[in-house]
């Protein structure tokens, strides 16, 4: 999966800057880009945090994909300074894709992985509960990160964006995926189609591990 978004822009005609705090992501990323015949469309490569950057100038984007870095900046104002530098290289009205990770995602990989394991975490889950907080001792898969809930994640981002759309990236269908590829189109259609019509609901968006927020950039005060 490392470039697969890059390399979908760049299908489509972008230009992509391709940033990351991991040398290794960014040469997996390039190598994927360069082996489709796309590697004329990247603008840059830099090892960078989200947090800071200054390699690309203010307003210099059309959009900004953050897939990763808000559920591994475990801090608020990481997060926030995230957020904002997001919000200073897009253009007005540029567009950010930002994802999330819902809370519950932990509590449910824990009971279908290591039920016993509840025993002896009291306090740590009730400090996970209220700020979201992992580590590698806790959730060796992911290690440190910060899992939030629908109402943290859109105050998050609302300051600096005007929401387009908060939705669940995964649905009802999830846990039986393959059933997808066993239909006809037109029945796979109808049931995107009801995948669609709730991934904005509570309901939707409560059972979903992954949260995407669309929004546009609003003007600095």
């Amino acid at each position: 999966m490392i470039g697969h978004y890059a390399a979908f822009l760049a299908q489509k005609g972008c230009t992509v800057y391709l940033i990351d705090i991991s040398v290794q992501l960014l040469d997996a990323a390039r190598q994927r880009l360069e082996s489709a015949g796309l590697g004329n469309l990247i603008k840059g490569i830099d090892k960078a945090s989200a947090t800071d950057l200054r390699c690309l100038r203010t307003e210099s984007l059309d959009a900004i994909l953050m897939l990763g870095p808000l559920y591994h900046l475990r801090e608020l104002r990481e997060r926030q300074r995230a957020v904002r530098e997001a919000q200073r290289v897009l253009k007005p009205d540029g567009v950010l894709f930002a994802a999330g990770i819902n809370r519950l995602a932990y509590l449910r990989d824990l009971f279908r992985e290591n039920p016993k394991e509840v025993i002896g975490r009291k306090k740590f889950h009730e400090d996970f509960l209220r700020e979201g907080k992992l580590d590698p001792h806790h959730a060796p898969p992911i290690g440190y990160a910060h899992l939030t809930t629908v109402a943290e994640f859109r105050e998050l981002l609302t300051e600096c964006f005007e929401e387009l759309a908060l939705v669940g990236t995964e649905s009802f269908t999830t846990a039986w995926q393959p059933k997808l590829h066993e239909l006809s189109a037109d029945e796979r259609d109808a049931w995107l189609d009801l995948v669609e019509q709730t991934g904005r609901t509570p309901e939707g968006l409560g059972q979903s591990d992954h949260f995407l927020f669309v929004g546009k950039k609003r003007s600095e005060i």
